[in-house]
């Protein structure tokens, strides 16, 4: 450990613009790693695709909340200079510039996937690039799908120029009747039809691919009779999708929130992606339609809207060219368990997904609708499932003649609609449901479970660091902890009062809720090491989540590092502390874990002078967290629990196959890789194998005892 002379640390000098990192360049930094596994030549070719898809829908939402929201600020003349001392304007360039670069590796990534593909025997091809028996199939699909679905629109005095939808993919089409007569057409390629069609082979072994827009703009002089096509240059706008929603004067949330989405579609333009051409009247004549600078037009050299390989990846027949299926083991700790219950109420129960099954917690509350002795279900839902087991359970429990309460956060962003949905599927069912709190989003996650025993009331509580969704828990890295332990229960059930009524905040035995106190107590536990660290006890702080962002926590972490405590920060994304600083930061260290597997998990470690603590929370350390939304942060107290977390944390520090470590300037390498290999995500999923080979006995025969409990 450095040894750094505690008189020295002066945060007046250390609070300045050069020991931050600027929130949005750190995000893209985040991208720039993620998209580094698309070139990781050892992944089998469609998971490197799936990375450059999933890189494509980052950016997309990126520019969609975060670039929407400070070009929004600047163009309300609003003065702000962030911790890193950027204005508006600089960070707007300085994103520009970033992104800019980071699409044309994208592409470049993406090109030499599709060689490789293509020597596979997988191709996609132009229309001119089939054989004559391929092009007369292509013309067919032509004439018979999609010529009657799509529609020319006119872009002159009487037609003026379309509105067209975020994220919608278009062609914009040049024409002229005669020498100087230059007309334009927009034709909005239908979302209605798959993006990537394939066209038959007579070759053996050997699958074919088109794009539906390349289809469109070879044939669309069907389209124009009697003009000349010029020039087709298919474009796509990203627009301001964030929603204005005014909670204190609505008189009804849900029907705030589904008049907001309504405007989604219809934000302002914030990018504009357009495939690349040297024909640059019709790439001006966008811009200015579009009210765009130069810096916002993104030329692409290749398909738009790179999502679309999301599908193309898992088509049926590519085995070969994907990592083998990942089967979630049946949890540890609920081994040879017949009544999850009876297990809970003898001691507490530690999963971690996605290495271990998620159908125990969706049991749990499928039992607990279908169990007499359950008197009353309570739940948080921020994110579940299209078709979600668990909101099924819950309005079985209702129809069960239960107590039902589940709060539903509206405002969780991009799944608004499902949430609506399934808030009126449970109103319909008689579950009470309430739709968030004025002012802030809760994101915490609880299900508290009361039943009526032989000895009295007993309340069982699942709380874990992700959410109650059966689709993510494959794959999403989280920890959720079950407990029947009397003082998690009274905090469960004041916990749901205070969101449900007018209840003061009471004094908690167990949990600590954000914003009621959550930023003082992580503050606390930081300055207790502190103190460690001064009595020569060795501090020692270990923090995973996924983003850290808050500058007043970041600058509590400097002083700890100043003053002697050792700080391991396992950050997925973003991350404005600069790590490694001469006299700021030169025992903390940040990583990064990029992998088959999104890291979600958060998971905070205090040495504490000996007598160590670990904590699960679903808050990152970032100002919404800690201001503006309703967290969990809870102990983790049984002995083997706490063994398994630091072993957890252990295996992950050690990782140098799949992490990035931050330099002292902000930008990360991956690790060093001599020595024996630790692959953290790998490691954690042969530890869930090992642990679930009891007798050969297969997860869904495990659970069956607990399913023929509520058939």
């Amino acid at each position: 450990m450095t040894e750094i002379n505690s008189e020295t640390c002066d945060m007046n000098l250390i609070d300045q613009p050069e020991n931050f990192i600027n929130r949005e360049l750190s995000w893209l930094k985040f991208n720039r790693r993620v998209l580094g596994e698309a070139d990781a030549r050892y992944q089998p070719l469609l998971e490197r695709l799936k990375f450059i898809a999933i890189t494509s829908s980052n950016l997309d939402e990126f520019f969609m909340i975060r670039v929407a929201g400070i070009k929004q600020l600047e163009e309300s003349a609003v003065s702000k200079i962030d911790a890193a001392g950027l204005t508006l304007r600089e960070q707007l360039e300085r994103i520009a510039e970033d992104t800019h670069e980071q699409v044309k590796v994208q592409y470049r990534y993406l090109r030499a996937i599709l060689r490789e593909l293509e020597e596979c025997g997988i191709t996609l091809k132009e229309v001119n690039e089939f054989d004559d028996k391929s092009k007369e199939s292509i013309e067919k699909i032509f004439h018979n799908t999609i010529f009657p679905v799509i529609t020319p629109m006119a872009v002159d005095a009487g037609h003026p120029f379309p509105f067209l939808a975020n994220r919608s993919l278009n062609l914009a089409v040049a024409l002229t009747r005669k020498e100087g007569d230059s007309k334009t057409a927009v034709i909005q390629v239908p979302a209605v039809l798959p993006r990537i069609i394939e066209v038959p082979s007579e070759e053996e072994n050997k699958r074919q691919f088109i794009f539906l827009e390349d289809i469109i703009k070879h044939y669309c002089a069907h389209l124009f009779y009697g003009y000349k096509i010029q020039d087709v240059v298919p474009f796509r706008i990203t627009r301001n999708a964030d929603l204005a929603i005014d909670e204190e004067d609505a008189e009804d949330l849900l029907a705030e929130v589904e008049k907001s989405l309504r405007q989604r579609n219809r934000g302002r333009a914030v990018r504009l992606e357009i495939g690349k051409t040297t024909n640059r009247r019709l790439r001006d004549y966008l811009m200015r339609t579009l009210d765009l600078i130069e810096e916002e037009v993104y030329d692409i050299p290749g398909p738009i809207a790179a999502t679309c390989f999301f599908k193309f990846t898992d088509l049926p027949g590519f085995e070969h060219f994907r990592s083998s299926p990942f089967i979630p083991q049946m949890p540890k700790d609920l081994l040879e368990v017949d009544d999850l219950f009876d297990a809970i109420g003898k001691r507490d129960i530690l999963v971690h997904h996605p290495y271990e099954s998620f159908e125990p917690v969706v049991e749990f509350v499928r039992q607990a609708a279908n169990d007499p002795k359950v008197l009353a279900i309570k739940q948080t839902l921020y994110r579940v499932s299209g078709n979600s087991p668990i909101v099924r359970a819950l309005a079985q429990a209702a129809e069960n003649g239960k107590q039902v309460t589940v709060l539903v956060e509206l405002k969780a962003r991009f799944d608004e609609e499902n949430n609506i949905l399934w808030a009126r599927r449970l109103e319909e069912a008689g579950c009470h449901v309430i739709y968030g709190l004025i002012g802030m989003k809760t994101h915490a996650k609880m299900v508290l479970v009361v039943r009526k025993e032989h000895n009295g009331i007993k309340r069982y509580v699942h709380m874990g660091t992700g959410n109650y969704n059966d689709a993510t828990a494959k794959i999403y890295s989280d920890l959720g902890l079950f407990t029947a332990n009397d003082q998690f229960g009274a905090d469960a059930s004041a916990f749901f009062n205070l969101l449900s009524g007018y209840s003061d905040p009471p004094v908690w035995n167990k949990i600590v809720v954000a914003p009621l106190g959550l930023r003082e107590e992580i503050k606390s536990r930081i300055d207790q090491e502190i103190q460690f660290a001064r009595q020569g006890k060795g501090g020692h702080i270990i923090a995973k989540m996924n983003s850290l962002v808050d500058k007043d926590i970041v600058l509590k972490l400097y002083e700890a590092s100043c003053k002697g405590v050792k700080i391991d920060l396992i950050v997925r994304g973003i991350c404005v502390l600069c790590s490694g600083v001469p006299g700021v930061s030169e025992n903390i260290t940040v990583r990064s874990i990029i992998g088959t597997f999104l890291e979600h998990h958060r998971i905070f470690y205090f040495a504490n002078g000996g007598d160590e603590k670990i904590f699960l929370s679903s808050a990152d350390w970032m100002p919404r967290n800690l201001n503006d939304r309703v967290e969990l942060f809870f102990p983790i107290e049984d002995p083997g629990h706490m063994e398994r977390i630091k072993g957890i944390l252990n295996i992950t520090l050690a990782d140098n196959q799949k992490a990035y470590i931050m330099k002292k300037d902000g930008s990360y390498r991956r690790t060093d890789k001599r020595g024996k290999a630790v692959n953290s995500q790998m490691e954690f999923y042969a530890q869930a194998q090992v642990f679930s080979q009891v007798g050969n006995v297969t997860l869904e025969q495990r659970l069956k005892p607990l399913y023929r409990k509520t058939e």
